[in-house]
């Protein structure tokens, strides 16, 4: 099985975003949004009792928008 292994987000990046770039925010954003969608998936069962997955889309703008906010306000680069 192989695994979809991504690059990390350049660290000019990380930086421009804590600094409230909206171009480098949205590079984080796009990195990070398969994980946000599979942590707002939600099992939902429908009229025949069938369950099924589906993306609560409130849960998924609350993580982006707790995953901005904590880039903007409380994300410290630390000196190497």
């Amino acid at each position: 099985m192989a695994r979809n292994i991504r690059e990390p987000i350049p660290l000019p990046v990380i930086l421009a975003a804590s600094e409230g770039d909206e171009r480098a925010l949205n590079a984080v954003l796009n990195h990070y949004k398969c994980y946000i969608r599979f942590l707002a998936m939600r099992p939902m069962k429908d009229e025949y009792g069938n369950e099924h997955l589906y993306v609560d889309e409130d849960m998924r703008l609350r993580l982006e928008a707790k995953l901005l906010y904590s880039i903007v306000t409380g994300f410290k680069v630390l000196p190497v």
